[in-house]
């Protein structure tokens, strides 16, 4: 079932969440909901005027009527564009966030508990985290989503397990017409568990416009481990709000890898981070291609709250043709978190007169024994290099090549799969072949 009429997005899912009933479920879930929904009601959508969201005007999306709610039909679904060569991984397919069972690749691991979010609002692990870190975030998409989420999955690692292998998750966006979907994914990593989380996002062949809001709640509990990718590879029909909410315990480590590519024509992530315990640590890495006239927005918030901790953070944009590049990076050190050591770097390439790259890093510290550093870089594409090297017999096309893979080596030397890794860098060749 669609529910589809000539109406702007902010009037229809107002609509549509004043015709549902709020109270199924458990008390603390409908009183969230509602909570958020009358956040939601009284901002709206963001606008430019608002300074997170000043380069990032959302008007021509969000100014126009979707579907909503549209069932999901998987026959003849190709997922072959979200995997990666030579990744063994247990695999769960989300359709327009729906969790679907019959073509995920989940074998029974003990100690693991993957079900659909419908499900979870019994889980004792649910209750406890639900809306618990993300909304209290100054992001109104989240409130948007806590209202009106229908789908999502959630994902329980209990005590002291270390999977074997990734999960990979691999969110497919398909309709013959044009839908807004709204996914709400938990992951509860208890103490002394460790796990690998991929994340991949591609469009189905021949869907209309889709728009995309995800929220992603991840807890971190003592002495566990989460890698964390993303792998943004969708069609240019394709726009995504994505909401990442970490919460760590001491002695955890959390670090993400967030990589975004010719593609989906509007992408804005938003990575927060709240390192609420000493002895945490927590790195994020980041890699932008863009070209056409794409927009990729990463705002991240790493939030020191307690001492002796350690974060690291280092972001690179590489703009062509037409694009944009947006990277807003917040660090907070509070009056308690004595001991701190925080590093920050965004570095930019723009390969095109025609781009654009805004960058502001952002320090703020209250604390007065700490070692704290940021930097920001932005040039254009070396010419002289790329004739150096055409001198010595190496054509145009692998000379580009090989001067963008120098310049995304610190970051992507990183990575911690080495597939992912090796993956990656073939993504960025075959970007550049391609303009």
């Amino acid at each position: 079932m669609s529910t589809l009429v000539s109406e702007s997005l902010l009037q229809q899912v107002l609509g549509a969440f004043k015709e549902q009933s709020v109270s199924d479920g458990p008390a603390f879930f409908t009183e969230a909901r509602q909570q958020a929904f009358e956040r939601f009601e009284a901002a709206g959508f963001p606008t430019v005027k608002n300074e997170e969201w000043k380069y990032t005007n959302i008007h021509s999306i969000v100014n126009k009527p979707y579907a909503l709610d549209v069932d999901v039909d998987i026959e003849g679904l190709d997922f072959s564009a979200g995997e990666i060569p030579n990744l063994d991984a247990y695999r769960i397919i989300l359709v327009n966030g729906q969790y679907v069972l019959a073509v995920s690749e989940l074998e029974k691991v003990k100690g693991l508990v993957v079900i659909p979010m419908d499900d979870a609002v019994e889980e004792p692990a649910f209750q406890s985290h639900f809306a618990k870190y993300a909304d209290k975030s100054d992001n109104i998409m989240v409130a948007l989503n806590t209202a009106a989420f229908t789908n999502g999955v959630f994902i329980h690692l209990k005590k002291g397990v270390v999977l074997d292998k990734p999960i990979q998750i691999i969110h497919v966006a398909t309709g013959k017409e044009d839908f807004f979907a709204q996914t709400r994914n938990l992951v509860v990593v208890e103490p002394n568990a460790e796990l690998e989380l991929i994340e991949s996002f591609i469009m189905a062949d021949g869907s209309a416009s889709n728009v995309h809001n995800k929220v992603s709640e991840i807890i971190v509990k003592e002495n566990a481990k989460v890698q964390h990718y993303y792998l943004q590879v969708a069609e240019s029909a394709s726009r995504y709000f994505n909401h990442t909410e970490v919460y760590q315990e001491k002695y955890s480590l959390y670090n993400n890898y967030n990589c975004n590519f010719p593609g989906a024509s509007f992408i804005r992530n938003n990575i927060n981070v709240r390192l609420d315990a000493e002895n945490v640590e927590s790195h994020l890495y980041g890699i932008n291609l863009t070209a056409g006239d794409q927009l990729v927005d990463n705002h991240t918030v790493v939030d020191h709250l307690k001492p002796h901790c350690e974060s690291y953070e280092w972001y690179k944009n590489i703009t062509q043709d037409k694009s944009t590049a947006v990277f807003n990076g917040k660090i907070f050190v509070r009056e308690d978190a004595q001991k701190t050591n925080a590093f920050q770097q965004n570095n930019n390439m723009l390969m095109s007169d025609n781009s654009a790259v805004y960058t502001k890093p952002q320090l703020e510290i209250f604390a007065d024994d700490v070692k704290c550093s940021h930097g920001c870089t932005i040039g254009q594409f070396d010419n002289e290099a790329l004739f150096y090297l055409r001198a010595r017999g190496i054509g145009e096309e692998s000379a580009r090549i090989l001067l963008v893979h120098a310049f995304a080596f610190d970051v992507t030397t990183r990575f911690s799969n080495e597939v992912v890794r090796k993956y990656v860098e073939e993504l960025v060749e075959q970007s550049l072949k391609t303009n």
